[in-house]
């Protein structure tokens, strides 16, 4: 009797960490001698590791730009969201690059991790990336303008965390990276100590009441 393998799919948003890794294969390492002077682009240093030089890969649509770095060798790929909201790049040809980690015309490693700061195509790029709200200090941080999940995501998972829309509509918060925070309570920069968070929300897009 034959045996049948079953792969599980895992939801495209549900990883709180907002980045998307590029699964890649890269080329087989295996220790070996460094070059003289690794950062000489085209010297191998660790066996299958050469650096080179990284383009400049802003503008060009976030798959594009993936395929472009796997051509030049570089296999080590995230992206993550440049609004600060965590969402998922779970359709690279639907997402345009801002914003590239490691400048371009730098000289590094072929293992160096290239980050691409995304936005999708219709949206507009920020000056620089906005980065999601952090509870670094012990205090509440201000949630406000910021994605559900991004708050969310802020606070340590075994904190109790409720959200309403703040509309008379009464909708459900179902993709909470679609969705931002009017009002919040505690109110920011409240200490941390186990208390219930819970805010308020409206589509991006939408006027907070």
């Amino acid at each position: 009797m034959a045996a049948i393998s079953v792969t599980a799919c895992e939801p495209a948003d549900t990883n709180s960490s907002g980045k998307n890794p590029v699964a890649t294969t890269a080329p087989a390492r295996t220790t070996g001698s460094p070059a003289d002077d690794p950062k000489d682009a085209g010297v191998a240093g660790v066996a299958g590791v050469v650096s080179k030089t990284v383009p400049n890969f802003v503008g060009m649509g976030l798959q594009s730009a993936q395929d472009s770095a796997q051509q030049d060798g570089f296999y080590v790929l995230k992206s993550h969201d440049a609004l600060g909201r965590d969402r998922m790049q779970a359709f690279d040809r639907n997402w345009k690059v801002c914003s590239q980690n490691i400048a371009a015309g730098r000289t590094v490693p072929t293992d160096t991790t290239l980050d691409f700061g995304t936005v999708k195509l219709e949206e507009t790029c920020p000056a620089k990336d906005e980065k999601p709200p952090s509870a670094e200090g012990g205090k509440l941080p201000d949630f406000k303008g910021n994605s559900v999940k991004a708050a969310r995501a802020a606070l340590d998972p075994s904190t109790s965390f409720s959200v309403k829309d703040a509309s008379p509509e009464a909708r459900w918060v179902l993709v909470e990276s679609n969705w931002e925070v009017c009002t919040q309570s505690p109110r920011a920069g409240t200490a941390i100590d186990g208390q219930p968070v819970s805010v308020t929300a409206v589509k991006f897009g939408e006027t907070c009441p």
